[in-house]
């Protein structure tokens, strides 16, 4: 069918921040849940993905990577869902959106390999230090519901997700600003409903012994 959107995921993995988008799309989507050591690089997937990673979403046809794009893919392939600001408010969407998975996401990456830039390095590396990518990050959502404007949009669930899972998990620190921001969202319709799909397939691998990251 012309309109047809396939979700490539497993719900131990970024796919968590598709799910959320796709929840928030509103739109029909067909799941298909793979395994790290075998589907993910079968030929077929690779086809789809080279580098044999999730998420992935094929929408009418068109193979779209990395949560960031398929973030903003989705706010423009589906314009009724309201998740992408008009022309003109769109510095600030673009921008958050894209430093979260650019500097943001290469710090973090960084400080859990055990690399911490010295000061030269620091002037070469693309995100300086994770300090200094969490303080401009801080800046994005210190007393702001949200990142772009005063609606939520794809960049919310982008921005969101990093805060939401580094506070999870210890690889971004709680900061006031932070735990406002994700707090707001947690609340969101559509982040439960993603949430609770995810849990349950996580679940349901792990009662079948088939959950690994």
């Amino acid at each position: 069918m012309a309109d047809e959107l396939i979700f490539y995921t497993n719900p131990m993995s970024r796919g968590q921040i598709v799910r959320w988008m796709l929840e928030e799309v509103g739109a029909p989507y067909e799941t298909h849940i793979m395994d790290y050591g075998t589907t993910m690089k079968d030929d077929a997937y690779l086809a789809i993905n080279p580098m044999g990673k999730v998420p992935a979403v094929v929408h009418d046809g068109k193979t779209v990577t990395e949560c960031a794009a398929i973030c903003a893919y989705l706010a423009d392939a589906f314009p009724e869902a309201g998740l992408a600001p008009e022309a003109d408010e769109r510095a600030d969407y673009y921008r958050w959106m894209f430093f979260a998975a650019g500097p943001v996401e290469q710090a973090i990456t960084a400080k859990h390999f055990g690399i911490e830039p010295d000061a030269d390095q620091q002037r070469s590396a693309g995100f300086g230090s994770l300090e200094m990518a969490l303080d401009a990050l801080e800046t994005a959502v210190a007393g702001k519901s949200f990142v772009a404007g005063d609606k939520f949009t794809a960049a919310d669930v982008y921005v969101g997700s990093q805060i939401d899972w580094g506070l999870q998990f210890g690889t971004i620190p709680s900061r006031p600003a932070f735990e406002a921001y994700a707090a707001g969202l947690r609340e969101r319709a559509g982040y439960k409903r993603a949430k609770e799909i995810d849990n349950g397939l996580i679940a349901e691998m792990q009662a079948a012994g088939t959950a690994s990251a």
